[in-house]
């Protein structure tokens, strides 16, 4: 099994990228575990504790190959509103909840969660289940 222990600067030019994983949100917040590239091929993640990848990451294996880190997609709210203000407040409440958030431009995005999006609904907000990557 080969051993992935970090990950390489993304301005790293001319990097070759030979394999691709796969990973949900939660996965991507452990530092320590298993895992199996596209390929299938099972790989150890021996990140230093507290490293956190994203979609687009490189690291590197004990091989010396490159891999790249995919965000896999994954059942998340898509939450809009009508107002900037009203978006805000959404957060607000979210955050005051401790819930981590995907937010991009016009748009907040949750995991799902029923109570989370009863909520958001009586806050106004268009709340829309769909798969995406979530970062």
């Amino acid at each position: 099994m080969i051993e992935i222990h970090s990950r390489i600067p993304s301005h790293a030019g001319g990097v070759e990228v030979r394999g691709t994983l796969k990973l949900a949100f939660d996965q991507r917040q452990k530092s320590r575990q298993r895992a199996r590239l596209a390929s299938g091929e099972e790989v150890a993640l021996l990140l230093p504790r507290g490293t956190m990848l994203r979609g687009g990451d490189l690291v590197g294996a004990s091989d010396g190959r490159v891999i790249e880190v995919v965000a896999e997609p994954e059942q998340v709210l898509h939450v809009e509103c009508a107002t900037p203000a009203d978006l805000a407040r959404a957060a607000y409440h979210l955050g005051n909840r401790h819930v981590p958030v995907h937010v991009g431009q016009g748009w907040l995005r949750i995991g799902a969660d029923h109570v989370l999006a009863v909520m958001l609904k009586n806050l106004g907000a268009v709340v829309t289940p769909i798969e995406a990557p979530f970062e």
